[in-house]
C-alpha cells in the first residue's frame, strides 16, 4: 500500500509562473529539500515519457533514482515518477486558479518494494508529510519573490 501525502498551498503568483516553475525541472533544487538535481536525459520541452535522473541527498550519501513523465497538462500539472531498487515515488504537482494567485497541489505517493520499506512506512510518513509542506512553503516564497 503507497505511503501518501498531499499538500496545497496558495501563492500570490499567476497559475503560469507557478506551472512554469514546476516545469523547470532545474528549479528543483532550490525549493525541495532533500534534492540535489533533476535532470531531464535528452533535450527539448518538457514532454510525456521523457527520461529523468533525480540525484538526491540522503543523510550525508547521495543516491540517484531514475525518473519519467507521466503525465503532463501546460499550465495545470506535472506528473513524475521515479524508482530504485526501493521505492516507487509518484509526484503530482498540480497548479489551479485561486483567489489569492495560484493553488499548488503537491501529491506524493511512496510505494516500498520490500517488507523492510514497508515495515517502516510509518516512520517514511512522518518524513513525507514534514518534506511535503516543507518544498510548498520553498516553493511558495521563491514564486513570490523572497530568497
Amino acid at each position: 500500500m503507497p505511503i501518501r501525502c498531499e499538500h496545497a498551498q496558495a501563492v500570490r503568483a499567476t497559475p503560469a509562473q507557478a506551472f512554469a516553475m514546476i516545469d523547470d525541472l532545474s528549479s528543483y533544487a532550490r525549493w525541495l529539500p532533500p534534492c540535489v538535481s533533476l535532470t531531464k536525459v535528452g533535450s527539448g520541452p518538457n514532454a510525456l515519457g521523457d527520461q529523468l535522473r533525480y540525484v538526491y541527498r540522503e543523510g550525508s550519501r547521495q543516491r540517484e533514482m531514475a525518473g519519467e513523465i507521466v503525465a503532463r497538462v501546460p499550465g495545470e500539472r506535472l506528473h513524475t515518477r521515479y524508482t530504485d531498487a526501493l521505492f516507487v515515488v509518484d509526484v503530482d504537482l498540480r497548479i489551479s486558479g485561486a483567489a489569492e494567485g495560484a493553488l499548488c497541489t503537491h501529491v506524493v505517493e511512496i510505494t516500498p518494494k520490500s517488507v523492510m520499506g514497508r515495515l517502516f512506512s510509518p516512520l517514511i510518513k512522518l518524513g513525507l508529510t514534514r518534506q511535503t509542506r516543507d518544498a510548498a512553503t520553498n516553493m511558495a516564497r521563491l514564486l513570490e519573490g523572497g530568497a
